[in-house]
Order: C-alpha cells, then sequence, then structure tokens
C-alpha cells in the first residue's frame, strides 16, 4: 500500500494520510512530482515522452510526463522527484539539477478499467537538461514501455490537436517551454 499526504489547495499536507486508490476513488488532493526531460538537437529543443504501459491503472499506451509520481507521505517534491528519475528511467540526477517550472492544480475524472478514476493532484513541474539516447535509459517495465523524444513545438500541437494518445496537460508543456525559455 502507499500513502500520500493529504492536502489543501496550496499543496500542504494536512496531517491527514490517505492510501493512493482511495485518493483516486474519492477524489482526495494529493501532491505529485513532474520531471521533463529535454536536450537541445539539431538546433530544436526536444522533450522525451514516455509511453505508460498497457498494464497501468490509469492512461495505459499514452504518452505522458518524462517521469513523475505520487509523493509518498512524509516526503517532499525534490526528493520525490529525483527518486522517480531513478526508478522510471535508470538517470541519477540531483536537486540543484532541476529548474523550477511552476505548481499547478489538476482536477480529472475519468473511468478506467470500469472503475471511476478521480485525480486531485498538487503537482511542482520541473525540467531537467539530459542529452542522453533514447536507448540510453533503463526503464522500469512495470511503470514504463517506452521513450521518445520529440521537438517541443511539435509536441504541444500534437497534445492540443489529439494526433497521439497521451495524458499530458498542453498548458504544463507551456509551462515548462516558458521557464526553460529564462535559461537558454
Amino acid at each position: 500500500m502507499e500513502f500520500l499526504d493529504i492536502v489543501d489547495d496550496h499543496g500542504l499536507p494536512t496531517g491527514q494520510v490517505v492510501e493512493r486508490r482511495e485518493a483516486h476513488a474519492g477524489g482526495i488532493p494529493h501532491r505529485t512530482s513532474h520531471v521533463w526531460l529535454l536536450r537541445k538537437h539539431n538546433g530544436k529543443t526536444e522533450i522525451l515522452l514516455q509511453k505508460r504501459c498497457e498494464a497501468k491503472d490509469s492512461f495505459p499506451g499514452c504518452y505522458d510526463i518524462s517521469s513523475a509520481g505520487h509523493i509518498p507521505a512524509g516526503d517532499d517534491f525534490v526528493p520525490s522527484a529525483i527518486r522517480e528519475l531513478k526508478e522510471e528511467l535508470g538517470l541519477d540526477a540531483a536537486g540543484e539539477d532541476l529548474i523550477f517550472c511552476g505548481d499547478r492544480s489538476v482536477v480529472r475524472d475519468d473511468e478506467f478499467r470500469g472503475k471511476p478514476f478521480h485525480d486531485r493532484q498538487y503537482s511542482r513541474v520541473f525540467a531537467l537538461w539530459c542529452d542522453r539516447a533514447e536507448t540510453g535509459f533503463r526503464l522500469q517495465a512495470e511503470e514504463v514501455s517506452a521513450v521518445k523524444w520529440m521537438v517541443l513545438d511539435c509536441v504541444i500541437d500534437a497534445v492540443e490537436e489529439g494526433t497521439i494518445p497521451n495524458c499530458i496537460d498542453p498548458e504544463e508543456l507551456k509551462m515548462v517551454k516558458a521557464a526553460i525559455s529564462q535559461h537558454l
């Protein structure tokens, strides 16, 4: 079982915890860390997309954030982001290398495998420069089936137009683009 801190509208823990499945079944607010990997390739900024494995309980087979995860009860955004990078992609990173892009609230209601799914996340979004070939990542098979580098602007268009299967919010991609434009 994975326990998460229940949070207020500002992402601050309330002192109560909830089991992850219960949080999604009941729409209980909790925290996540999102890390978007970026690289410069052929003069363009590329972003790494993760393809969720087919066994995932939500959005199976969809392209998603490079690395993301729920923050366990008692943990915080940066350590959780660093841990997820290691677990999902086999990537070692340091907290000081993460570029803060912003905080956002996610409200999403869906149904997967016949069960309601109510996501209420307070997410801290980071970017990380990482020039590594797709084959250079060690993927966590139960989470990630593949990774793919794509030109950032093309990903924004594809997500907005729905031309790739994804669970990405285009506003988050735009948040990342704005944040990294200050670091180029």
